[in-house]
C-alpha cells in the first residue's frame, strides 16, 4: 500500500491510520496532525437494479480498490449510498470513501408534495448504513443540481433545501464532513454551512483552468477547495491527450492550493441507471481494467505534487517584529520552526520589549536583534536590512503559520509577475468564543482584492515582498508605529507599477482579541492609523474621511449593507451561460450607515430633535432620528445573521444565539471605536489639509505667457504634483467634467480650476486659468434645513430653538465660504509661484 502521508509531504514520515477521520483546519484537511491531500478517483455508477442499488461484487471491488491503493490513490468517490461491506474493503486497502448521496437532482424536487421529505428520508437511510465507519471521508448531499432546475425553484429555496440536507446528515453522523458538489453553471449558490467546497470543473485550457480555480477559492470563504471531478474522454481525444491533460490538471490544482483532486473515473465501465454508456471513455482503465497511459500520468502527478521535486526554491527571510509579545510569540516561533521549506531564516526584531519576549526568542534558532522602541515600521526596516533572502516575509508575533505557508507564498512570487504576495489570516479555532465572535466582526485584518489573484492590500500579519522592491521604495514609513504600514507600503508599490498577488493557500493563524475591551482598543488604534494614512494620502479619502478601496474586502466580518441582500445572477439568455455568477454591489448609499461618521450624523439629528421638542418639527425629526438609528442596527443584524462560527460545527444552538448577539454588538461598537481613533488622530469632517494662505472667495482669472510650447496635460500634471507637495487635497476632473483640477478646502467647500491654452507665434503659449469656488451639496442642504427650522421655530414662538438653529445655519454657510476661500487661496498662490498674473 502506498504511504499517503509520505506522498503528501514529499518526505518519509510515519504512516497515518485510516481509522482517524479527516477534519477541516482552515484551507486544508487534516488527519490527526498530518495534512491530508485528497488523491481521489471516481468509481461508478454501475448497473442499478430495480431497488435503485448498484450491483457490485466484493471480489471486483477488492481488486479495483487494491489497484487504486497501489497507484497512490487515497480516496474513492462513489455516487450512491454504498453497502457497509464496501467501506470495509476500502478500509482494508487504506482508502477513504467520498459517499455520494445522489437523490435525483435533475428533477424539479421542490414542486412535488412530499418529495422533499422523501429525499431527506432517503439521505438519512443511506447515512445510517455508513454512520461511524472510519473509512468514510465525507458525505456529498448532492451533485450538480442543473442550472435550469435552480432557476425554476429560485436560488434561495435551493440553498435552504441543501442546508436542510446538511443538517440531516450532521444529525445522523455528527463527526463526518459534509459537502455539496457544485459546478460552474450554479456557482452563485451560497452555501456557507458546508464543511468544505467541492466543484466539478471541466476545462481543457490550462490558463482558463487555473483562472477558474482562483475563482473557486474566492467563493470558498477560506474553506478547503476540493476538485471533486476532472477528466477527459479518451474516446474522442485519444489516450495520450487524456494522460497529458490530467497530468497538468492534477499538478495545477494542488499547486494552487486545492485540498485535493478526484479524477473521473476509474474505469470506462459506466452505467446510467440500467443502461450502459458506451459513447465515452473517461476511465483511467478500460472496461476490463487494463490501465491507460492516464493512470500512470495521474499516479506520477499525485506523487510529485503539490510541490514539484527539484524546484529551485528562493531563500526567504521571515521577519517578526515584537513589542511585549511574550504571551503569543512562542506559538509564532514554534510554527516557524516547523515550516516545511528548504531555505529560510527567521529574524526577530525585539522592539524595546519589557517582558520576556527576548528570553523566549533566544530559545529558538533565530537571529535576535534588540533595539529601543521605535515602532512597527522601523522594526520591520531593521529586519529588511538584516535579511539575506531574496524574499522578505512578515508575520506578526500574535500569529503562527500553516506548515506550507512559505511554499505557497514563494510559488506566487516565483513566476516574476508579482512584487509581493499575501494570503488569508484565519482565527485559530481553539481561541474561545469571544475571539470567535471578534473574528466575525468588522474591522479585522482583511485583504482587499482587485480580482481573484491580485490584491490592492494584504495585511501585515501575512505578507511577503521581493527584497529589491522594498529597498526601491525605502522600506516602511516609520511614521506608522503600530498600524497602517502595510496599507502604505502596498499603495507605494502599486504606484510604482508593482502588482501584488494573493495566494489563498498561504495561510497563517492569527489570534483575534479575546475581550471586548481589547477589541475596542485595537479599533481605536486602527482609527488613528487611518488618520495617519489620510494625512499622507489625502486624495484617497472622501471629504468626510471615508477611504474608497478600489477592490473588495475579503474574508470574515465584512460589514453588509442592504444592497448585498440580493445580488443579480448572470445566467445568460434563457439561462444558457456555462459560467453563472452572482454579482453584488461593491457599495451603495446604504453603506454610508456603516461608516463611523454616521454616528456624527446621529448626534446631529439628536441635537436637532432636542431643539425641536415642544413644537411641530419634532414630529419630523423624531421619526427621522429613529430611522437613522435603526438603519445601522438593521445592517448589523444582517452581519450577525450571516456570521459563521466554529461552535456552529458542534451544533450548539444556545451558543450560536449568544454569539450572534455579541457580533451584533461588535458591529455597532466598531464604527464608534474607529471614529474615536480617527478624531484623536485629526481625521475629522471639519479638517483642512494644505498650507496656510490668504483666502480667495471670488472667481479669479489669471494668465501666463511662456516661450516654449508644452501640452496642457503636462502643465496640469506638474501643477497637480506641486499642489500635492504642499499637502493640499487635489483631484482631477473626469471624462464628463468641465473643470481640470479641484482642491478640497474642507468638507463643505473647495475650488476648481479650468485651463485654456492659446497658441501664438513664434512657438509661444498664453495660458488662461479660471478659479471658481465650489460648495458641497451637504452645505446647501444643511444650511437650508437649519434655516427652515429657524423660521419655523421662531414662528412657533420657540425663541431658543429658533436662535440656535439660525446660528447653526449661519455657521454652515460661513464654513462653506471659508472652505472654498481656503482652497481658492491655495490655487491662486500656487499659480502666482507658477508665474501667472
Amino acid at each position: 500500500m502506498v504511504n499517503v502521508a509520505q506522498i503528501a509531504s514529499n518526505a518519509p514520515v510515519e504512516e497515518t491510520s485510516v481509522a482517524a477521520r479527516p477534519t477541516v483546519r482552515g484551507k486544508f484537511l487534516y488527519v490527526g496532525k498530518e495534512k491530508f491531500w485528497v488523491r481521489g478517483v471516481s468509481y461508478g455508477t454501475f448497473l442499478v437494479d430495480e431497488n435503485g442499488e448498484e450491483r457490485l461484487t466484493r471480489e471486483v471491488v477488492q481488486r479495483d480498490f487494491a489497484l487504486m491503493a497501489a497507484n497512490g490513490f487515497n480516496v474513492v468517490r462513489v455516487h450512491t449510498g454504498p453497502p457497509r461491506w464496501l467501506l470495509d474493503v476500502a478500509l482494508e486497502n487504506g482508502l477513504r470513501v467520498m459517499v455520494g448521496l445522489n437523490w435525483g437532482e435533475h428533477m424539479a424536487f421542490l414542486g412535488e408534495p412530499g418529495k422533499v421529505d422523501a429525499i431527506e428520508a432517503r439521505i438519512r437511510r443511506w447515512i445510517r448504513v455508513c454512520a461511524g465507519h472510519p473509512a468514510v471521508f465525507c458525505y456529498s448531499i448532492g451533485n450538480e443540481i442543473p442550472a435550469s432546475i435552480v432557476r425554476w425553484h429560485g436560488r434561495r429555496r435551493v440553498e435552504r433545501f441543501i442546508e436542510r440536507l446538511y443538517r440531516a446528515a450532521k444529525e445522523e453522523d455528527p463527526d463526518a464532513l459534509v459537502t455539496y458538489v457544485n459546478y460552474p453553471s450554479t456557482e452563485y449558490l451560497r452555501l456557507p454551512f458546508l464543511d468544505f467546497v467541492s466543484f466539478n470543473v471541466y476545462l481543457e485550457s490550462q490558463p482558463r483552468f487555473e483562472a477558474y480555480l482562483a475563482r473557486v477559492h474566492s467563493l470558498s470563504d477560506d474553506r478547503p477547495v476540493l476538485l471533486s471531478e476532472i477528466g477527459l474522454d479518451s474516446l474522442r481525444n485519444g489516450e495520450e491527450r487524456q494522460a497529458a491533460m490530467l497530468d497538468w490538471q492534477v499538478r495545477a490544482a494542488l499547486r494552487l492550493g486545492c485540498s485535493g483532486v478526484i479524477v473521473f473515473a476509474w474505469t470506462d465501465e459506466w452505467y446510467h441507471g440500467k443502461y450502459p454508456v458506451e459513447d465515452w471513455a473517461f476511465g483511467l482503465t478500460t472496461r476490463d481494467r487494463t490501465p491507460k497511459p492516464a493512470l500512470r500520468a495521474v499516479t506520477r502527478a499525485f506523487a510529485e505534487s503539490p510541490f514539484p521535486p527539484g524546484c529551485p526554491w528562493p531563500k526567504v527571510s521571515v521577519v517578526v517584529s515584537s513589542l511585549n509579545g511574550a504571551s503569543t510569540i512562542r506559538d509564532t516561533l514554534t510554527g516557524l520552526e516547523q515550516l516545511d521549506y528548504p531555505d529560510y531564516e527567521v529574524i526577530v526584531v525585539n522592539d524595546g520589549s519589557t517582558d520576556a519576549t527576548p528570553q523566549i526568542a533566544s530559545e529558538y534558532q533565530v537571529r535576535l536583534i534588540t533595539t529601543k522602541n521605535q515602532g512597527l515600521s522601523a522594526a520591520r526596516n531593521i529586519g529588511i536590512r538584516a535579511a539575506t533572502g531574496d524574499i522578505v516575509a512578515f508575520i506578526d508575533d500574535d500569529a503562527y503559520p500553516e506548515m506550507h505557508w512559505l511554499r505557497f507564498l514563494a510559488l506566487a512570487l516565483m513566476d516574476g509577475k508579482y512584487v509581493g504576495a499575501g494570503g488569508p489570516n484565519l482565527p485559530p479555532p481553539e481561541d474561545g468564543w469571544i475571539a470567535d465572535a471578534v473574528a466575525s466582526a468588522p474591522g479585522g485584518p482583511n485583504p482587499v482584492l482587485l480580482g481573484d489573484t491580485v490584491a490592492e492590500h494584504i495585511p501585515g500579519c501575512n505578507m511577503a515582498f521581493r527584497k529589491e522592491a522594498l529597498e526601491a521604495i525605502g522600506g516602511f514609513d516609520p511614521v506608522f508605529r503600530t498600524a497602517g504600514d502595510d496599507v502604505d507600503v502596498c499603495w507605494r508599490l502599486r504606484d510604482r507599477g508593482g502588482i501584488i498577488g494573493y495566494a489563498p493557500a498561504a495561510v497563517v493563524w492569527h489570534h483575534r482579541r479575546k475581550s471586548i475591551r481589547k477589541f475596542w482598543k485595537q479599533q481605536v488604534g486602527y482609527g488613528k492609523a487611518e488618520a495617519l494614512l489620510e494625512r499622507k494620502w489625502p486624495a484617497r479619502y472622501s471629504s468626510i474621511g471615508q477611504l474608497s478601496w478600489l477592490g473588495r474586502i475579503y474574508g470574515r466580518g465584512v460589514s453588509r449593507d442592504f444592497s448585498l441582500l440580493g445580488g443579480r445572477v448572470y445566467q445568460g439568455v434563457w439561462g444558457t451561460a456555462p459560467f453563472q455568477s452572482l454579482y453584488e454591489s461593491r457599495g451603495s448609499r446604504w453603506s454610508l450607515a456603516l461608516a463611523p461618521e454616521w454616528y456624527l450624523a446621529i448626534a446631529l439629528l439628536a441635537g436637532m430633535f432636542i431643539l425641536s421638542i415642544g413644537w411641530a418639527a419634532s414630529l419630523i425629526l423624531g421619526p427621522t432620528l429613529l430611522v437613522a438609528v435603526a438603519i445601522p442596527i438593521a445592517q448589523a443584524s444582517i452581519g450577525a445573521r450571516h456570521a459563521t462560527f466554529v461552535v456552529e460545527k458542534r451544533n450548539r444552538r444556545w451558543s450560536l444565539v449568544g454569539l450572534r448577539l455579541v457580533v451584533l454588538f461588535l458591529h455597532l461598537m466598531q464604527p464608534m471605536a474607529r471614529l474615536t481613533g480617527r478624531m484623536r488622530g485629526g481625521l475629522t469632517p471639519w479638517r483642512r489639509r494644505g498650507p496656510k494662505t490668504r483666502p480667495r472667495f471670488r472667481r479669479t482669472h489669471m494668465t501666463y505667457w511662456r516661450d516654449e510650447r508644452e501640452p496642457p496635460e503636462e502643465t496640469l500634471r506638474k501643477l497637480q504634483a506641486q499642489l500635492l507637495d504642499t499637502g493640499a487635497i487635489v483631484r482631477t476632473g473626469g471624462d464628463f467634467d468641465s473643470w481640470d483640477l479641484e482642491v478640497r478646502g474642507g468638507a463643505l467647500g473647495g475650488s476648481r480650476l479650468l485651463l485654456a491654452v492659446e497658441e501664438h507665434a513664434p512657438g509661444k503659449q498664453l495660458l488662461r486659468f479660471r478659479i471658481g469656488p465650489r460648495y458641497a451639496k451637504s452645505a446647501v442642504v444643511l444650511s437650508a434645513v437649519f434655516a427652515s427650522m429657524s423660521v419655523a421655530a421662531l414662528g412657533s414662538g420657540a425663541w431658543v430653538a429658533g436662535g440656535t438653529t439660525a446660528a447653526v445655519a449661519a455657521f454652515v454657510v460661513a464654513r462653506a465660504f471659508s472652505d472654498a476661500g481656503f482652497a481658492g487661496g491655495i490655487l491662486r498662490e500656487r499659480l502666482e509661484r507658477f508665474g501667472a498674473t
